[in-house]
C-alpha cells in the first residue's frame, strides 16, 4: 500500500547539518529570531518553557520531543521572569561544545538536545507547509532515542557518518510526524491522514498520480458524495482536493527533473498528464519558469 508520508519525506531530502548539547540554570532565557529551517531538541534531563511564535506557549519536560520544521521565532527560557538574551542563529557561529544559559556553575536545571538540518528538496516550502507548524510530543521514548543517536553519531567523524546522519533524521521525522497525527491537528496532511476518508483519497493520488482523477472518483474511494467529499478534504488538509493533487504532481515532476535523465513527455506521463506541451504549461505556470529551464538550473546547484 502506498504510504503518502513516507514519500515527503523521501522528497523532502533531509540532511544533518547540527547538534548540540543546551543547558540552563538559575535565571536565564534566549530569543532565536526566525531561521526558517527545520529544527528539533528533546529534553534529556529537567523542564524549561518554550515560547513559539504563533503557538500556545508549553513547558518542556525530560522525555519531550519538539520538531518545528521551518523554525519560526522562538523564545526557550527557566522559570524566573528575564530579559532574554537575542541569538540570530544565522549570523551566530555554531558552537562546537554544549552550550549553558544561566548559572554558570553549579548543577542545571534542564538539559536537552538540540538541532537543526536541511532539505534537499527544491520544492521543500511547498511540503512543509503540509506539516503542522510545531510538533511536541512528550513520552515517546523512540524519537528520544533517534534523537540520542542523532547526537552521538555527529559528534564523531566515523566512516559513513553522512549516510548514517541521514538516515538517522529520515526516521526521526517519520516517527514524529506519525506519532502526531491526530483528529484535533491543524488542517493539513497529518488531519487529512488521520481522517479515515480523507487518508483513502491521498492514498489514491499519491498512488496514482498518472490518473486523469475527478473529484468524483476520489469522492467515490473515500465513499462520500462528491459535495460532502469536496468541503472535508478542504476542510482538514486546507487545500481543495485538485489543488493538493497538483502540488503533488509538481513535487514529483521537479524531482525527475532534477534527478533524473529523463524525456519531457515521460516526465509528463508520469506524473499525469497527455502530452509534454500540456505539462510544460502546467508546470509554468505553477513553478515560475519552463521544465527545461528548471532542470538546468536545478542540476547546476
Amino acid at each position: 500500500m502506498t504510504d503518502p508520508l513516507a514519500q515527503v519525506i523521501e522528497l523532502l531530502q533531509p540532511r544533518t547539518v547540527f547538534s548540540k548539547g543546551i543547558s540552563g540554570a538559575g535565571r536565564w532565557g534566549v530569543r532565536y529570531s526566525e531561521f526558517g529551517q527545520p529544527g528539533f531538541c528533546a529534553v534529556i534531563e529537567g523542564s524549561c518553557r518554550l515560547f513559539v511564535d504563533g503557538e500556545v506557549p508549553v513547558t518542556l519536560e525530560q522525555g519531550d520531543f519538539v520538531l518545528l520544521p521551518a523554525t519560526p521565532a522562538f523564545t526557550m527560557s527557566g522559570f524566573e521572569p528575564v530579559t532574554p538574551r537575542r541569538i540570530d542563529p544565522r549570523a551566530t557561529p555554531a558552537p562546537t561544545e554544549e552550550v549553558r544559559h544561566g548559572r554558570q556553575d553549579g548543577p542545571v536545571d534542564v538539559r536537552l538536545l538540540g538541532g537543526y538540518f536541511l532539505f534537499g528538496s527544491p520544492d521543500a516550502a511547498l511540503l512543509v507547509s503540509l506539516l503542522p507548524a510545531m510538533v511536541h510530543m512528550r513520552g515517546v521514548e523512540r524519537l528520544s532515542t533517534l534523537v540520542r543517536l542523532v547526537g552521538e553519531e555527529a559528534s564523531q567523524q566515523n566512516a559513513g557518518r553522512d549516510l548514517v546522519l541521514g538516515r538517522l533524521v529520515e526516521i526521526l521525522l517519520i516517527e514524529a510526524l506519525r506519532a502526531s497525527q491526530a483528529k484535533g491537528s491543524p488542517p493539513g496532511f497529518l488531519r487529512g491522514l488521520a481522517d479515515a476518508r480523507v487518508s483513502g483519497a491521498i492514498r489514491q493520488m499519491h498512488g496514482d498520480p498518472q490518473r486523469p482523477w475527478t473529484v468524483a472518483e476520489l469522492a467515490g474511494e473515500a465513499g462520500l458524495s462528491r459535495s460532502a467529499f469536496f468541503d472535508r478534504f478542504t476542510r482538514t488538509v486546507g487545500l481543495r482536493p485538485m489543488e493538493y493533487l497538483l502540488a503533488w504532481r509538481m513535487a514529483l515532476a521537479k524531482n525527475l527533473l532534477g534527478s533524473k535523465d529523463i524525456a519531457l513527455d515521460e516526465v509528463a506521463r508520469q506524473v499525469g498528464y497527455g502530452s509534454a506541451s500540456t505539462f510544460s504549461t502546467a508546470f509554468s505556470r505553477h513553478v515560475g519558469q519552463s521544465p527545461g529551464r528548471y532542470a538546468r538550473s536545478d542540476r547546476a546547484r
